[in-house]
């Protein structure tokens, strides 16, 4: 049985994706101005609230509609920023962004798409948070190669690894989104009626 999903707005995992929100600009300036470790204790601070939201949501029935909205959309603003930031430092080729951003411009307009045939957003599938587990421990390993020399000989291969497959990862969880779409639609078309479809995770 699914768990409920409440309409309430202030709760614990909603208050800590705001915070992840918050930071963003923190470690921005951060990392710009080569503060490495503080850069990287930002970073660690943001990759643990994700957990712990999660993990509150689910054990402590506080799974909300603002906050499928709100984690998500923290994750993939904080990626992003992050991404950014070590492009503009050198850490990570502008390509790797560009994959990052392309996958999340699909799901926008996969979101736009359902919106116009009256459904609501998708549930978010377990490749999709893997990628994004992975992303957010590949990028604060890269910082610690930043942060300490004398670890980027480990760091930068390991970062990189969880980097390449949290990519692959991702883009295989956009590819489950846009075959969900395609099939909600259809089952919305075949009942004539709008009504909703339930949707694997």
């Amino acid at each position: 049985m699914p768990p409920a999903v409440s309409s309430r707005v202030v709760t614990v995992p909603n208050a800590l994706s705001c915070l992840r929100l918050l930071l963003i600009p923190v470690f921005l300036v951060l990392l710009v101005t080569e503060q490495y470790l503080w850069a990287l204790v930002t970073l660690v601070v943001s990759s643990v609230t994700d957990f712990v939201d999660g993990y509150i949501a689910r054990h402590f029935n506080q799974i909300s509609r603002v906050g499928q909205l709100l984690d998500p959309a923290a994750d993939r603003l904080f990626i992003f920023s992050t991404l950014v930031g070590l492009a503009i430092r050198g850490f990570l080729p502008w390509w790797l962004v560009g994959v990052i951003v392309a996958r999340d411009v699909l799901l926008l307009v996969l979101g736009v798409i359902l919106a116009q045939h009256r459904f609501g957003p998708l549930p978010v599938h377990h490749l999709g948070k893997m990628g994004t587990f992975l992303l957010l421990v590949a990028m604060p390993v890269l910082v610690l190669g930043a942060a300490f020399p004398a670890l980027d000989t480990w760091a930068a291969p390991v970062g990189w690894a969880a980097a390449l497959w949290g990519v692959f990862l991702y883009w295989w969880a956009g590819i489950v989104y846009a075959v969900q779409t395609g099939r909600i639609i259809r089952i919305g078309e075949d009942d004539g009626d709008g009504a909703s479809a339930r949707v694997e995770r």
